[in-house]
């Protein structure tokens, strides 16, 4: 596993409780089955688990190998969205700098999934 600083690790737990506020909002303007309200369900699980793994040592209970397996494919998608979005912006916008680090948070995030997943065997 990668090691990261403790500032790196502080700005993706920040990074990351933000977007899990901003989606229960989201959340809530959709109708339950509808396919945006699972994308934000499914999104927002990724999120409390990536918010745990920064927050905690040994999450062994927490979670299945299966939920964390599920969990980097809306990690992935948000790195994926942010990138493409970044295209589309000035190099030194604000909006470009915010993309920037929900970029590095979901890739400290993916990485702590991964290595989470390689300690369940």
């Amino acid at each position: 596993m990668e090691k990261y600083t403790k500032e790196e690790l502080t700005e993706a737990l920040r990074t990351v409780s933000s977007l899990i506020s901003n989606c229960e909002k989201a959340k809530l303007k959709f109708a339950t089955g509808t396919p945006q309200h699972t994308l934000l369900k499914n999104r927002i699980k990724a999120l409390y688990i990536s918010k745990l793994l920064l927050t905690e040592e040994d999450i062994a209970d927490k979670y299945a190998k299966e939920e964390l397996i599920e969990s980097l494919r809306p990690i992935s998608s948000i790195i994926n969205k942010c990138g493409k979005a970044q295209l589309k912006l000035a190099k030194d916008s604000a909006h470009n700098a915010r993309l920037k680090n929900i970029i590095k948070a979901m890739k400290i995030a993916e990485s702590l999934i991964v290595n989470e997943i390689s300690k369940k065997g």
